[in-house]
């Protein structure tokens, strides 16, 4: 009984073979059926080969939420050289809530304001790719792919030395601000608190040393990513007077980022800027100086690399190969029907034509009369 079971359900195993064997004497091989199959398994493996590379490619997906941090800190990151000596600047932050913010974190260093070869050169292509940047946007995608947390620093150090004394100030660190609208500016003189918010001693410099011809190196918010290029990044600004005043006005979104080489709470910012001079009696009043207002957008973006999964490209591979195997057993198919068809067409034509040939040679016999049949 156990074997009859096992033979009927062998056998109904066999009626549902979708697959059925053919066997060897009843196949028939062409040389056209083998240049076929060459070209095909030319193709699959040409497209199979390419779609590794797209297996292996990564993008970056976009998301947008509220959001809903707004007890913790901002980090301002900034490393800005201006054309004057560090004791007749200073710098600061004031927020909408009338808050000074501390400059602990800053540091004044004296240099020069003219950069050594080697700076000038890093500093054209900071340039050069800000310009790419701003026509071509898909290449952040390529930046945030290639983000590295030990990567090198971005301005190199000055490998000669300067033969003047250094006439500028390079003012570098961080801050923590809150998260709300601030103002971060370099003016002249020296911030001191104030009952109505803050003041700077600006009474002892002559106006004739004042020079904010300025070069910002960096400026970024949230934490600092070594290998990011922000919007003020190599920004390079001179002063035409000696009473100027360069404000830039930045919206800041917050950006977390997740990519296979880092993940990271940053944030991106967008820039708009405007200068002008400083002169009481044309009417255009104000105080010279750098200033940069900043606004914090209430969304969030979340930026996350992806990659294509093992599952759809094995779906894909295999749609290319059996894709191919239809198609081009039905163009040889096709193929092989058309010729039959056409040699059947010109031998039927060949057939007529013997045919009618005889059928004008039997006519031709017809006419001719025999000789005894003449009159004589």
């Amino acid at each position: 009984m156990r074997r009859l079971t096992k033979k009927k359900a062998l056998n109904l195993v066999k009626g549902l073979d979708a697959f059925p064997k053919v066997p060897e004497s009843y196949v028939e091989t062409t040389a056209s059926g083998g240049t076929v199959s060459l070209i095909a398994f030319t193709f699959m493996a040409i497209l199979a080969f390419l779609e590794f590379f797209v297996y292996r490619e990564t993008w970056m997906q976009y998301e947008y939420e509220v959001d809903k941090d707004f007890k913790s800190k901002l980090r301002l990151n900034v490393d800005i050289t201006v054309a004057m000596k560090c004791q007749y600047i200073g710098a600061d932050v004031l927020d909408l809530a009338e808050t000074m913010v501390a400059s602990d974190g800053l540091i004044y260093e004296p240099v020069n304001f003219d950069l050594s070869p080697q700076q000038r050169f890093w500093h054209m292509t900071l340039q050069h790719i800000q310009e790419r940047l701003r026509e071509e946007h898909s290449l952040q995608h390529v930046l945030f792919k290639s983000l590295m947390k030990d990567s090198p620093s971005s301005l190199p150090p000055r490998e000669d030395q300067p033969s003047q004394p250094p006439a500028a100030c390079r003012i570098h660190g961080h801050l923590y601000v809150n998260k709300v609208a601030g103002n971060f500016h370099i003016t002249v003189g020296k911030a001191i608190p104030h009952p109505r918010g803050h003041a700077h001693l600006a009474a002892l410099v002559s106006h004739d040393s004042y020079n904010f011809s300025h070069r910002i190196d960096h400026l970024s918010f949230g934490e600092k990513l070594h290998g990011t290029i922000n919007p003020l990044d190599g920004t390079e600004k001179v002063s035409p007077d000696h009473n100027h005043m360069f404000q830039y006005f930045i919206t800041i979104v917050p950006t977390k980022l997740n990519t296979y080489q880092i993940t990271a709470d940053t944030h991106q910012y967008s820039v708009t800027e405007r200068e002008r001079p400083i002169n009481h009696a044309a009417g255009s009043h104000g105080v010279s100086g750098i200033f940069m207002k900043y606004d914090i957008s209430s969304l969030m973006v979340r930026v996350t690399e992806q990659h294509m999964p093992l599952w759809k490209f094995l779906v894909r591979l295999c749609g290319i190969v059996g894709g191919i195997f239809s198609t081009t057993g039905m163009l040889h198919g096709m193929t092989g029907f058309l010729l039959d068809v056409l040699c059947c067409h010109f031998r039927l034509g060949l057939y007529r034509q013997k045919e009618e040939t005889l059928l004008d040679h039997q006519a031709v016999n017809d006419d001719i009369i025999p000789a005894e049949d003449l009159p004589h």
